[in-house]
């Protein structure tokens, strides 16, 4: 019997993982990724680039180096997939046959749409914007800095409480606290959208003297007057504005006809599969699933995906089963940290006790360790509440340099 066409369509973490995991049956499938750059970023550690505590560099991976050696890696950029055809047009001439395609395109910040944001705000979502963030914060001497969101969806429904928590240690260590108010915003009637887990970081936000306007619903930035207004009135000037814009699908959605009005892929919420397409699956952010768009979902949907596409190629019904589950790791300011994970039927519960977090510089990258004193976080990796990961990241889903899969590099 012939092999597979198998196709993945973005080299991110969703796509990578998938790619790696079908890799190892060489007897059913030939696997290609095609991405448009062949550069894997690491995305959490975006995070810590605007504090000058990771460089950007650091965080770039060669896609062809996490990827099996089986696996064809083509840098293109799509035009647009024609699902008849089972087929991909390339931006540049050409276009890549499929017999089954993956689709994992992630999303896209998109400042634009919010008047004004583009302009007279920052966020750290993308290397330029926190490159550019970096510059903004070593120049910033005092004031007022805003801080929250645009918008929704976007990616990691914590990054924004760690930005404002991390921002909070950083002007600390600058002695610019006592001369910086800080105010969060954000459309919720509660500062994250996680319930269970909001009561703890309004605690920390009240400790920490940041001011929150919740219902702020963000309707235009004014660059010149330095000024942020919401559709309900408000009206708030600022010196430094970072706000997390809402998020899009891929481009590539849109032109092939196969998304909702936000870009997103309508999937299914058990099987991975594209909804009306039997042979196309999504997978991480560009799906339209109820779950946190994050490596973290990505990396638990990857083995159900590829045992569902598995299935399909040797004339099985699929029934692998995506729970939804999501594990986020939240830094907390102070060294702090803490984790949550749920799934469809299970909300998240209220977070452990923080963990006591360490930060240790080595020559090559700094070395972050947890100490939980309860021992008994769900989800530890270490499950023994003892771990070290070699990344300042506390959410860290690294791709392993042999491109074996995606993991957590905890040590015991």
């Amino acid at each position: 019997m012939a092999k597979a066409k198998v196709v993945v369509l973005g080299g991110g973490v969703g796509g990578t993982l998938v790619a790696n995991k079908l890799a190892k049956h060489t007897d059913k499938v030939e696997v290609t990724v095609v991405d448009a750059t062949g550069v894997h970023h690491y995305q959490p550690g975006l995070l810590y680039v605007p504090f000058g505590w990771e460089r950007p560099e650091k965080l770039r991976y060669d896609e062809r180096r996490l990827l099996h050696p089986s696996v064809q890696l083509i840098h293109a950029s799509v035009e647009r997939i024609d699902v008849d055809k089972r087929r991909l047009y390339l931006t540049r001439d050409g276009t890549v046959p499929y017999d089954y395609l993956v689709i994992a395109t992630g999303s896209c910040p998109m400042p634009k749409e919010v008047a004004g944001l583009a302009e007279g705000g920052h966020h750290f979502y993308t290397e330029p914007a926190a490159v550019n963030l970096r510059q903004a914060l070593s120049n910033f001497a005092g004031g007022r800095i805003v801080v929250g969101i645009a918008g929704f969806p976007y990616k990691c429904p914590p990054a924004p409480i760690e930005f404002t928590l991390l921002l909070d240690d950083w002007l600390r260590r600058r002695k610019l606290r006592d001369k910086t108010e800080i105010v969060f915003v954000t459309p919720l009637p509660q500062v994250l959208p996680i319930t269970t887990a909001a009561p703890l970081v309004a605690e920390l936000f009240d400790r920490k003297g940041i001011k929150v306007e919740t219902f702020f619903n963000t309707e235009s930035v004014d660059p010149k007057r330095r000024r942020v207004v919401s559709l309900e009135g408000t009206e708030l000037d600022y010196d430094l504005l970072v706000l997390i814009p809402p998020h899009r699908g891929a481009p590539v959605i849109d032109a092939s006809g196969i998304g909702d009005k936000g870009g997103w892929v309508p999937t299914d919420k058990v099987t991975l599969q594209v909804k009306g397409h039997e042979r196309l699956f999504a997978i991480g952010d560009a799906t339209d699933l109820p779950v946190s768009k994050s490596g973290a979902a990505a990396h638990f949907e990857a083995p159900v995906l590829a045992r569902n596409l598995l299935s399909l190629i040797e004339g099985k019904e699929p029934n692998a089963h995506y729970d939804g589950s999501v594990m986020c790791f939240v830094e907390t300011g102070d060294k702090k940290a803490t984790v949550l994970r749920f799934n469809y039927e299970r909300p998240p519960q209220p977070p452990p006790t923080l963990h006591v977090v360490a930060m240790v510089e080595s020559a090559d990258e700094p070395l972050l360790s947890c100490r939980c004193p309860e021992r008994r976080c769900t989800g530890c990796p270490t499950q023994d509440g003892v771990g070290q990961v070699n990344d300042r990241s506390t959410a860290v889903l690294r791709l392993s340099g042999d491109g074996a899969a995606a993991q957590k590099r905890w040590r015991g």
